[in-house]
């Protein structure tokens, strides 16, 4: 229903590049994160810093991309 629903096509938006690299951030993020957690390692807290770090910046990335893609009609601008 996403692809042909009511209100039309679905696309990403403008931004794409901070789309890939948000997701791809939050892939490698939680990839550490769980690795840091699960794996019985003796220096654990690095990848929990480290994935926990990349899951922080990757939020900045999606705010971005979201910030982006936001419309506002002419009319509203009063331009």
């Amino acid at each position: 229903m996403l692809l042909g629903g009511p209100w039309g096509r679905c696309h990403v938006g403008r931004c794409v590049l901070f789309l890939i690299l948000a997701l791809l951030l939050d892939a490698v993020g939680l990839v550490l994160l769980l690795l840091g957690i699960f794996a019985t390692l003796s220096y654990w807290d690095f990848f929990v810093y480290t994935g926990a770090l990349i899951l922080a910046f990757s939020l900045l990335l999606w705010v971005i991309w979201y910030s982006l893609n936001i419309e506002v009609s002419p009319e509203k601008l009063d331009l």
